[in-house]
């Protein structure tokens, strides 16, 4: 009787996906960037790319776990296996395809520059001798980095970069355009204060992809497939009408 009900068991566990259990893909997220990747008041990980990478899973038939980690390491804990993915508003460049791959591009961004509501400058330039504040190892910080005169802050949060611009220690705070949204606009103590001035200038564009570790086809592949899935049925345009309202 043993050897049937254990039979039965196994041949249950075979018969249902949930049960026998599909491929899960452990994804870290420095979530310190609203509203792409954030923790909420009740704690939970939130966000337009947390929408994102859940309904790619759904999609493309696998799982997803999102793991919360800081930004300065992230890259490292890539490449040593303690997860299989980064998500986590990362641009695409040449230096960092050289060591780790992408999947297919998911949001197109543009470097804003957030400055205090009564501030004229119009370029990096007009803040020749003053301190100017990004998240280190993003694009933001480098392009302050490369504006001769100014003096680079690096923070490891853009919200101890925005709090410092809010309580007049910087003059300016460089960061992806969705982020600064949130803070100049959305979020209503800061928006009191802060404006976004402008945008800073390239002549090509910049690109979010999700990161996996060089070599990793099956994970890529997957990410992959997911994404072509949702801008297909048209779920990608609902999860950014919901984080950025519709055009």
């Amino acid at each position: 009787m043993k050897r049937i009900i254990v039979a039965l068991l196994l041949t249950i566990l075979a018969a249902t996906p949930a049960l026998a259990g599909k491929k899960v893909i452990n994804i870290a997220s420095d979530c310190t960037w609203p509203p792409m990747e954030f923790v909420n008041k009740d704690k939970q990980i939130v966000g337009f790319s947390v929408d994102l990478m859940k309904a790619c899973a759904k999609a493309a038939g696998y799982e997803v776990t999102i793991k919360n980690v800081a930004w300065d390491g992230i890259f490292a804990g890539l490449a040593a296996g303690k997860y299989d993915a980064i998500c986590s508003s990362v641009s695409i460049n040449e230096k960092r395809k050289k060591v780790m791959d992408f999947a297919e591009p998911y949001f197109e961004v543009q470097q804003s520059v957030v400055t205090a509501k009564d501030s004229t400058a119009k370029t990096l330039a007009d803040f020749k001798g003053m301190n100017v504040g990004a998240q280190i190892g993003t694009t933001g910080y480098f392009a302050i980095k490369g504006a001769e005169g100014v003096v680079p802050k690096s923070y490891d949060e853009i919200g101890l970069a925005m709090e410092d611009l809010y309580n007049g220690r910087l003059a300016a705070v460089v960061c992806d355009d969705p982020i600064a949204a949130d803070f100049a606009l959305q979020q209503e103590e800061y928006s009191k204060k802060l404006k976004i001035a402008f945008i800073v200038k390239s002549d090509k564009a910049e690109y979010l992809g999700v990161a996996v570790k060089k070599g990793n086809t099956e994970v890529l592949d997957l990410i992959n497939k997911g994404l072509a899935a949702v801008r297909a049925d048209g779920t990608y345009d609902k999860i950014k009408a919901k984080w950025f309202g519709s055009n």
